[in-house]
């Protein structure tokens, strides 16, 4: 398939799949004209590339682990590769979550402080144009 059909069903730009190519993350097989033709397998591929890269993993490091999913087999420096940025992802989720916490605590105090200072309004009111129940607005 081509290069703009493999974008359009795995959900990425052009210039991300040429990126790819360039740091070799992702190889192309080549038409008779020249064109890049990619195989089915290939939208998997970048699919996983994009969770790598959404969970903060740079190139070069995608690139030495790729192979662990090419053959289902590791090294002892890729395990401990892979172990590392585990380990870093679960304490980036572990930070995410207690920020969350704070911003639940933050918006839980910012409603009862809307509620008890104005009894007719709902905690999301000011979400919604500052409705009131009796039909003003604030």
């Amino acid at each position: 398939m081509r290069i703009g059909e493999i974008a359009r069903r795995s959900g990425v730009s052009v210039r991300a799949l040429r990126y790819y190519e360039e740091q070799e993350l992702i190889v192309p097989g080549r038409g008779p004209g020249g064109q890049r033709e990619y195989t089915e397998d290939a939208i998997h591929r970048v699919r996983v590339i994009q969770q790598l890269y959404a969970a903060g993993l740079p190139s070069r490091r995608i690139a030495e682990l790729l192979p662990c999913l090419d053959t289902d087999t590791t090294t002892d420096h890729q395990r401990a590769m892979l172990h590392a940025e585990r380990d870093r992802i679960s304490a980036k989720i572990e930070q995410l979550t207690a920020a969350l916490g704070r911003l639940d605590a933050v918006i839980k105090a910012a409603d009862e402080r809307r509620t008890a200072a104005h009894p007719t309004a709902g905690p999301r009111a000011a979400e919604h144009g500052g409705a009131r129940s009796d039909g003003g607005t604030q």
